[in-house]
């Protein structure tokens, strides 16, 4: 039996086999990739130059637009590159860069959204001390933390992951370097420490998920009860894009780690990837996008050319 250390490489799965279909999956996801850099760019470009966006809700979207350049910038370019070139090969090194960096991205955005959660509730529910609570250091803070949490819980699993003796080759299963694919590749007696560590992981991610359900739960039954028709769609228009951002991903990353074994065929485990790993960073834009006046205006200034002058958005915060 081999393991780790008896090979350099690992062998990614290809979408498809003859050479002018891989040309048509490169050029799909280039345009995916494309419209996530462009979507995501410009949401960056905005928050950072419109001073009027210099707000804790728009802080936190910054920082989501840029997990979610690193999300998508960790898989795709390497798939692309690899039908580019007809190669499924991936070094070693390569594979644990990516694992720890798509883990370290998908991890911060999530616990990025559950401050997020928070940053809403706070502003519909306890209003008057938003401005105490949500100050500009105290959303720095929570940022930094959200980055900070997702580098550590990336940094346990890829070590773990990686420590474990694989028996089993060096075929992954997946078009990029996916945690559960590997761990297929393991020893059976092996598998059980990472099992121990999705555990605790499971916890922590069902714990930021009660957090988010009770935060809203609170929201709506204020949002409900404000007696004019425009207070209420004001409210509902600053929570329906984060609601849908969070549904979206939670819902793709359930059914790629919950879905029953019966339903695990290397077709559907393609399919179920892209859908959590590529499609958010290319639809979130969109989604905060589509209802928020202020966002628009400041896109179109981007698009248009007329800059804002840019400032610290972090200290500027309380503006």
């Amino acid at each position: 039996m081999s393991n780790s250390s008896s090979f350099n490489q690992f062998l990614l799965l290809t979408f498809v086999d003859t050479q002018e279909l891989q040309l048509l999956h490169f050029l799909f996801f280039l345009g995916i990739y494309l419209a996530a850099l462009l979507g995501n760019g410009l949401i960056i470009t905005a928050i950072a130059c419109d001073h009027h966006l210099h707000t804790p809700m728009y802080f936190f979207l910054l920082n989501l637009s840029l997990l979610d350049l690193g999300t998508i910038s960790t898989t795709v370019p390497k798939s692309m590159a690899n039908s580019l070139w007809d190669t499924r090969a991936i070094s070693y090194s390569g594979c644990a860069a990516q694992v720890f960096l798509f883990i370290f991205f998908l991890a911060g955005e999530y616990f990025l959204l559950t401050v997020m959660a928070y940053d809403r509730y706070v502003a519909i529910c306890r209003p008057l001390h938003y401005g105490t609570l949500m100050g500009s250091r105290a959303c720095v803070k929570m940022a930094a933390a959200a980055w900070a949490s997702g580098f550590l819980y990336s940094a346990l699993h890829t070590g773990n992951t990686f420590s474990i003796p694989l028996c089993q080759g060096n075929t992954v299963d997946q078009f990029f370097c996916e945690v559960p694919q590997i761990l297929k590749l393991s020893c059976s007696d092996s598998y059980r420490r990472e099992a121990g560590l999705l555990v605790v992981s499971a916890c922590v991610a069902l714990g930021c998920f009660i957090f988010i359900v009770l935060s809203y739960v609170q929201i709506f039954t204020v949002v409900l009860r404000i007696p004019s028709e425009q207070g209420r769609n004001k409210a509902f228009s600053m929570c329906i894009p984060h609601l849908a951002v969070v549904s979206l991903f939670v819902s793709t990353n359930m059914f790629a780690y919950l879905k029953p074994s019966s339903l695990s065929f290397p077709s559907v485990d393609i399919v179920v990837a892209v859908l959590y790993s590529v499609v958010p960073p290319a639809v979130n834009p969109l989604i905060y996008s589509m209802r928020n006046k202020e966002l628009k205006d400041a896109l179109t200034k981007v698009i248009s050319g007329t800059f804002c002058s840019t400032g610290n958005v972090a200290t500027a915060l309380h503006k």
